[in-house]
């Protein structure tokens, strides 16, 4: 950490850089530079949280705060009707469903009927094309490596995947490996407002090559929504044995998604996500909660099991199932299967006020995205003249919770790819900030993040070696 982030911290903490706030400073640099060891450690492997971190940063004041949650692209709180419903069947019905006695019989139909409420929360037209995973990352995975599989056992010829630039890395890091083993991936770019470059997307599509395509719904950090009906439809188009995949994670509940398909091939008849063959996304991202997912594989896509050693999920993902975890990601679907447009009006107005007062507000600052189509709760800005890991501590020392594009690695910022790719510039890609609202955010939480956010950047750029503060301008 710099000498001027120091001061920033100080600044804002304490209104000065003076003999007053030194003690202040001291603590919030000791707790600053054990945040970013603790990173530091996590890339080499070391999954443990950051709780400590953050309950050191909440005693570094005498008044104690209520937390405001915007980072729900992250996770989400776990709704109280989803907590009520997983804590019935870990209290009472904690029986192994592939069992043959009675209770375990009886808790195998209420997994059929959960199946069959998430299929119909998607327009599935089958229960059995739902797959119940641990987590998006594992769905992604299993939908990337065994519909590659299946492809090539058909036809050793369909060695090519297409993807983007901006994907999650649940499906990136995938597709490097899938590289290093010797298929060839095409990374479709992007424009500066996050939209896919559609001239390149067909010309990397290549009838009896390519095995899958693997594109986001919405992106995790801007919001930006991909057109998957039509990406899908000229997929088809081009070649109808290429497996479309969706990682739909960030707008499950948010967005309809509806893979039904009329029998007859009526298209007035079927949804927008009639072309999908398969589609990924997680519990809790949804108000369920971390440790479940669901995998949908459209009837008649070949598909090679990923999970291996059981017969579970019809053999198609081994493991004894989590069926408290599996009824409250059928009970958060349910909760939000006709509320999605009503709620997603709700996120859409409120985060369109945040994003117009840190307009008005926060001067030189860009909003990535803006001119695409987002999803209703998600706001990225990017700030000139300032640092990002200072504002950071510095909201969470407020009480305001958002994340940033960028990692923390040995006290420097490393850029977002997804930035990169929408080519913001470089002045900007190390003070970006994401926030993501829930049906749960409310007005006055909004309030209290803006005026957060307009004085701590504000107070941050004052002692920021990016920032010019006799011009008020950053420093280019």
């Amino acid at each position: 950490m710099s000498y001027n982030q120091n001061r920033a911290v100080a600044s804002a903490c304490g209104g000065g850089f003076t003999t007053n706030s030194l003690g202040l400073f001291k603590e919030s640099r000791r707790v600053i530079m054990k945040i970013q060891r603790r990173f530091r450690t996590s890339r080499r492997g070391d999954e443990t949280p950051l709780l400590a971190e953050k309950c050191e940063v909440e005693t570094m004041t005498q008044e104690s705060k209520q937390f405001i949650y915007l980072d729900n692209n992250a996770t989400t709180r776990v709704a109280p009707e989803v907590v009520e419903t997983i804590q019935a069947y870990l209290r009472d019905q904690y029986w192994n469903p592939s069992s043959m006695y009675e209770p375990a019989l009886m808790l195998a139909r209420e997994l059929d009927a959960a199946r069959e409420s998430v299929a119909k929360s998607l327009g599935a037209a089958f229960p059995d094309e739902i797959i119940f995973t641990s987590c998006a990352t594992e769905s992604n995975n299993a939908a990337l490596f065994g519909g590659l599989r299946a492809a090539i056992k058909a036809d050793p010829k369909r060695n090519r995947v297409v993807t983007t630039k901006v994907e999650h890395p649940a499906v990136l890091e995938v597709c490097r490996r899938l590289e290093k083993d010797g298929y060839h991936v095409d990374y479709i770019g992007v424009d500066k407002d996050g939209a896919i470059n559609m001239a390149e997307f067909v010309h990397a599509l290549r009838p009896g090559e390519t095995a899958v395509v693997s594109v986001m719904h919405a992106n995790n950090e801007t919001g930006v929504v991909f057109p998957i009906e039509k990406l899908s439809r000229i997929v088809k188009q081009t070649d109808p044995k290429i497996v479309f995949h969706v990682d739909a994670t960030q707008s499950i509940t948010k967005l309809p998604v509806d893979l039904s398909r009329d029998p007859e091939g009526d298209d007035s008849l079927s949804g927008a996500f009639k072309n999908v063959d398969m589609l990924s996304f997680s519990g809790h991202k949804i108000h369920a909660p971390k440790g479940v997912g669901v995998l949908f594989v459209r009837r008649g896509v070949a598909f090679e099991p990923f999970m291996l050693g059981g017969h579970q999920e019809r053999g198609r993902r081994a493991g004894t199932e989590n069926i408290p975890y599996i009824m409250g990601l059928a009970k958060a679907l349910e909760l939000e299967r006709d509320k999605i447009v009503e709620n997603g009006q709700k996120m859409a107005r409120l985060r369109d006020k945040l994003q117009t007062a840190i307009e008005e507000r926060v001067p030189y600052i860009v909003v990535n995205g803006k001119n695409s189509p987002r999803t209703p709760n998600t706001l990225n800005v990017a700030v000139y003249g300032a640092e990002g890991e200072a504002i950071l501590v510095l909201m969470s020392e407020r009480g305001v919770c958002v994340s940033s594009g960028s990692a923390c690695t040995s006290g420097s910022l490393e850029p977002s790819h997804v930035l990169t790719a929408m080519d913001v510039p470089i002045g900007a890609l190390q003070g970006n900030f994401r926030f993501s609202l829930s049906r749960y955010t409310t007005e006055e939480e909004i309030d209290r993040a803006i005026d957060a956010f307009a004085e701590v950047v504000m107070r941050v750029r004052m002692t920021s070696s990016k920032w010019n503060a006799y011009m008020d301008e950053p420093i280019v």
